[in-house]
């Protein structure tokens, strides 16, 4: 078996799974909103992390999924 680090082939996820992450991108948008009401560096880091709190929930959740297939 090979390993695929970049994930170029996607599993379907359960729909529980993918319900979760559409909440969770659906609140960084909300989030993202607000921090667009203040330009300055600091809040380009804080929208910065906001992306990767996106990115990694949404792995964490593909990961979990593809371990706990039934």
């Amino acid at each position: 078996m090979t390993k695929d680090t970049f994930r170029k082939v996607y599993k379907p996820l359960k729909e529980e799974n993918s319900a979760f992450i559409l909440l969770i991108k659906t609140k960084c948008e909300e989030l993202e909103v607000l921090l667009d009401k203040i330009s300055s560096r600091e809040m380009s880091l804080a929208k910065t992390n906001l992306e990767q709190v996106s990115m990694w929930a949404t792995k964490a959740i593909a990961l979990y999924d593809e371990k706990n297939k039934e």
